[in-house]
């Protein structure tokens, strides 16, 4: 009996802990970009927070950096949005608001739902973060980026299955990241945020996204049944046309801008 409220007593301890350092690691990330008006300092502590990826042998580094590399991709894209809120001193404590939120609740579980959570986030984040730093650079850098995000995201959530061409799914999603993001990278439209005007809602992020859900929803019900069955397939179809539909709405009444 002892041994075991013994057992508790630690794992309430190490849960404290977690609990404690994540949340140290989100106030330090804002803390250090507020004031060094500078976002590296905050990239390097996200990189520094990754330190067991390589507390293993070397051949294992390879499969856990790409374990972690959908944490890795929303703390950028949070310490990105965080660096171009400066001066937003409110937007930026939420922000850091909804890391922690990340940090605690939505990454570490393991259930599909919050897995297609955390994977549709990175996508969403990564690519947005993308079309505000990268719009202007080389054309091929803008692409490639996106395909591995896109490729990230998608073996994130089709690793829950027991998939033997897992590598090729995700390999075929992230080229269709890519072709969009070539597209787009031709035709750039994003939309001001009330209040988040620095930020930009990237057209690019949101219909990859909504794709994403639907092609998530289209394989699940495949792997479940042998088929697609219409009756799993066409709520998220509907879903994505009408954010589409309101979204071309949207641009038509306020305008849109190319980032």
């Amino acid at each position: 009996m002892d041994l075991i409220k013994s057992h508790k007593h630690r794992s309430r301890i190490s849960e404290a802990m977690y609990i404690l350092l994540n949340v140290l690691l989100a106030l330090a990330m804002f803390a250090v970009t507020y004031v060094s008006g500078s976002p590296w300092i905050a990239v390097a502590l996200v990189s520094m927070s990754k330190w067991r990826v390589l507390a293993v042998r070397p051949r294992f580094w390879l499969a856990n950096l790409i374990t972690n590399t959908v944490d890795l991709i929303v703390g950028l894209s949070y310490v990105t949005l965080v660096y171009c809120m400066m001066g937003s001193v409110g937007v930026q404590v939420a922000l850091t608001v909804l890391y922690i939120v990340w940090l605690l609740i939505i990454k570490p579980r393991s259930k599909h739902t919050y897995v297609v959570v955390q994977a549709g986030a990175a996508l969403f984040l990564g690519l947005t973060t993308v079309s505000m730093m990268m719009y202007e650079w080389n054309p091929a850098c803008f692409v490639a980026a996106s395909w591995i995000i896109g490729c990230i995201a998608m073996r994130h959530v089709i690793n829950t299955y027991d998939e033997p061409y897992s590598n090729l799914y995700s390999f075929v999603f992230g080229v269709v990241t890519a072709e969009l993001a070539w597209i787009s990278y031709h035709w750039m439209a994003a939309y001001a945020i009330p209040g988040l005007s620095p930020i930009r809602l990237s057209q690019f992020a949101l219909f990859t996204t909504l794709f994403y859900f639907v092609a998530e929803r289209a394989y699940r019900s495949y792997h479940a049944y042998g088929e697609v069955r219409r009756n799993d397939i066409i709520p998220p179809v509907v879903l994505t046309a009408l954010v589409v539909i309101a979204t071309y709405v949207f641009a038509v009444i306020y305008g849109s801008d190319a980032l």
